[in-house]
């Protein structure tokens, strides 16, 4: 089974995580921009974050085979505070950058006009640097904060084809279906979705257009459930294609708009890189 995440922050992981993802068929990710617990209170703190984002994360998973991207942008959270606006002048820099493959997570934490104008904003940055766009919906008033969402994305005129709206459930999903975005589902111990429950939708909505992650993070999370996903899904009566697609094809699919991925030869670097660490360990 090979998977690609397709939204996870490996910066609140350990590199036991990112060995853990190896073995477990994980080849390739794309970490979006949160935040990260405690309130950052100057510009300067997002931008050494975007560093260690295009640097020194793909160098952590590079030792275990693992491509990693990134994704850039002020978080919903964090647009409400006018220290961290002028983040919105240095993204265009780092918005070029080779391993920035979108921008996001940008969207809602509660539906604020701040964060109405950073959403706006950092869309219409998406369209000027011909990026695809990971939104982020609430984790309040989730139906609302939808409808709401889907309001600015045809506002801004970005193809809705290079949207995914993150964080759906069984409530949410049959309005970004309909919009023409693409749907991302979060694999959570206890809340969001499970890999029982993720078996179900794709029964009932079939496998275009929909991403599956982790977005493991610093709170109680599990970088495999996506792998647990693809069992479910194979227990469920899914085929091995079936669960190709979903969890390595439509990532491909989706981040492959903004130009900027490569994974020639992913496996065989996955597979070497485990098999070394493996070794350095004393293991066989």
């Amino acid at each position: 089974m090979r998977i690609f995440d397709p939204h996870i922050h490996m910066t609140s992981r350990t590199t036991d995580d990112y060995e853990r993802m190896a073995a477990a068929g994980v080849r390739a990710l794309v970490e979006p921009a949160f935040w990260l617990g405690q309130p950052r209170t100057n510009a300067g703190s997002f931008t050494d974050y975007f560093d260690s984002l295009t640097g020194w994360e793909p160098f952590r998973a590079s030792q275990f085979g693992i491509r990693h991207y990134c994704a850039l942008a002020l978080n919903p959270k964090e647009a409400n505070d006018p220290r961290c606006r002028e983040v919105l002048g240095a993204l265009p820099r780092y918005l070029a950058r080779d391993g920035v493959v979108a921008v996001g997570e940008i969207g809602y934490d509660s539906m604020t006009p701040a964060e109405d104008e950073v959403f706006a904003a950092q869309l219409a940055l998406a369209v000027v640097h011909d990026l695809p766009v990971l939104v982020h919906t609430p984790h309040r008033d989730k139906q609302r904060g939808t409808r709401r969402t889907l309001d600015v994305v045809r506002e801004s005129g970005i193809d809705p084809g290079r949207v995914v709206v993150d964080h759906l459930n069984e409530v949410t999903v049959a309005q970004i279906a309909d919009s023409g975005c693409w749907m991302g589902f979060s694999i959570y111990p206890d809340t969001k979705m499970s890999p029982e429950r993720m078996a179900v939708v794709l029964r009932e909505w079939g496998p275009d257009r929909i991403l599956v992650n982790s977005a493991a993070d610093w709170g109680r999370s599990d970088p495999l459930l996506t792998r647990a996903t693809g069992q479910a899904m194979l227990d469920a009566g899914f085929s091995e294609d079936d669960v190709d697609r979903v969890l390595w094809r439509n990532p491909i699919e989706f981040y492959g708009q903004s130009g900027r991925l490569d994974l020639s030869d992913a496996a065989g670097e996955a597979a070497s890189a485990f098999a070394g660490n493996s070794i350095a360990r004393g293991g066989s």
